[in-house]
């Protein structure tokens, strides 16, 4: 394998070996449908804790817990969108990967598009600014001037 093959290759092990840890064997359900379920749930349920890591995906604590409390309301029977329910209840709408679109997550929606139109702007602005100088060339030497200059550079 050439150098740069083996470094991309342990680039990645290491970017993604936290997701093998995530869901521990004893957290698993031994109904396979209820498990799909819980798996399906906790791939759009942000962790609280972890930046844009799925429960599913993140081995914090919190995490953990978090999918404890998936699968307690699967297994007391909740439809999928009761859980949602639940869990939006408990960390609010923060906790969707994919939060709704309204008053109250329009900083989450409309934050990133608005932050990059403005910088986007301030970059313009400095670029027609900087063009807008206009450089005076320099004014070409008086007689007396060159006279000394002469002076200066004769051996």
């Amino acid at each position: 394998m050439s150098p740069p093959a083996l470094g991309a290759f342990v680039l990645a092990s290491v970017l993604f070996i936290g997701a093998c840890f995530a869901v521990e064997p004893t957290e698993m359900l031994k109904d396979p449908a209820l498990e799909a379920r819980a798996r399906t749930i906790g791939q759009a349920l942000r962790c609280v804790v972890c930046q844009n890591q799925s429960i599913d995906d993140s081995s914090a604590e919190v995490a953990r817990d978090m999918r404890r409390a998936v699968r307690e309301r699967l297994t007391a029977g909740d439809s999928d969108d009761q859980v949602f329910a639940y869990m939006v209840a408990r960390y609010g709408d923060y906790v969707l990967l994919q939060p709704p679109f309204k008053a109250s997550t329009l900083v989450l929606w409309l934050g990133g598009p608005i932050l990059l139109i403005v910088a986007g702007s301030a970059l313009l602005i400095a670029a027609r600014r900087r063009t807008r100088r206009t450089v005076t060339p320099p004014q070409p030497l008086s007689a007396e001037e060159r006279q000394r200059l002469d002076a200066l550079l004769k051996p």
